[in-house]
């Protein structure tokens, strides 16, 4: 949802938001009826966000206005960088193929890995997209990118991970290890997790904010486990803030750097917050639990996506079609 608000201004309703640069923006509806003030104000506000040129630069500072508060925005601000100089000048509809690809070979010349590319790539195809949907352009270029790598297949052995709660050298990074392999939390849902959705009466842990209306992938409520409940015991009694994961009075915002270090102790440099959640999506899937099972567990919208990772991690996976062909 766009992140404007209702305001008053002598007497009559306003539609108000914060730009991109933290700058207040403020403008009349010219009425002082709250209901017909609800009516005017996303028309207003859309009419007022309008990009008004056609580069790529406008586009996409129009898309991110349009999708304020969403996960993906905070992503686009990272791939922008890479994307700005060649694409941002450039009129939307006049992108090409070329540029597409001379992207591309600068990229793998910089030692950027094909994934990424993809990511940066994929961003720009979805705001030309959203351009044209919106009548902001009259043609979506086409968007070439390299082919998506195979999805990771690495993953942590259940003794790799106990050498990793050994290595942390600091507590937070043990028990943000313990709590995304035991919920197969993404890393920002495990860093925003506060103790108000930690249910030690009903052993839950709710990974979703309930009063965070942006849209946040596979945020599910989940069991917790005894190892998980005794680490998540202790480091209550001693929280000096809201957030589970915190340090000297703080929240933490990624384990990345921590947990690095811990794996380069154990021999596994790879190790990252990702792995961490795959890890556990790879054991459950090993322990022969449904695909349906696990994809509630880590909060995929569909079964599908689940499937195509981590079925063949499954030792009763397709073994009755097996049977059947016995001679």
């Amino acid at each position: 949802m766009p992140e404007w608000r209702l305001t008053r201004l002598r007497g009559e309703f306003c539609v108000t938001w914060d730009d991109a640069s933290g700058i207040r923006r403020r403008y009349s509806l010219g009425t002082a009826d709250p209901k017909e003030a609800a009516l005017r104000a996303p028309a207003r506000y859309a009419e007022l966000t309008r990009p008004r040129g056609k580069t790529v630069a406008d586009l996409w500072s129009g898309y991110e206005a349009d999708m304020a508060g969403r996960a993906v925005v905070g992503t686009m601000k990272h791939t922008w960088k890479a994307l700005r100089d060649r694409f941002g000048p450039v009129e939307a509809v006049a992108v090409s193929i070329a540029d597409c690809r001379a992207h591309i070979e600068q990229r793998r010349a910089a030692g950027i890995k094909d994934g990424t590319i993809h990511t940066e790539l994929g961003h720009l195809r979805m705001v030309v997209l959203w351009a044209k949907k919106h009548g902001l352009i009259d043609v979506a270029p086409d968007i070439e990118r390299p082919a998506k790598p195979e999805a990771r297949s690495d993953h942590l052995t259940r003794g790799e991970v106990a050498g990793l709660l050994n290595a942390a050298n600091a507590p937070h990074v043990r028990l943000a290890i313990n709590l995304m392999i035991a919920t197969g939390a993404r890393n920002e849902a495990a860093m925003q997790l506060t103790w108000d959705r930690v249910d030690f009466e009903r052993r839950t842990i709710q990974l979703r904010n309930p009063f965070d209306r942006s849209r946040r992938k596979g945020r599910a409520t989940v069991p917790m486990n005894d190892s998980l409940h005794d680490a998540l015991k202790t480091a209550k009694d001693g929280a000096m803030t809201p957030f589970v994961i915190e340090w000297a009075g703080r929240p933490v915002k990624s384990i990345k750097r921590g947990l690095k270090a811990a794996g380069a102790a154990i021999g596994r440099d790879d190790a990252s917050p990702h792995m961490l959640r795959h890890s556990a999506a790879v054991w459950l899937a090993e322990d022969g639990h449904s695909m349906w099972e696990i994809s509630q567990y880590l909060g995929h919208d569909d079964v599908k996506t689940t499937t195509r990772i981590y079925a063949r991690f499954s030792p009763t996976h397709l073994r009755k079609l097996a049977d059947s062909l016995n001679v």
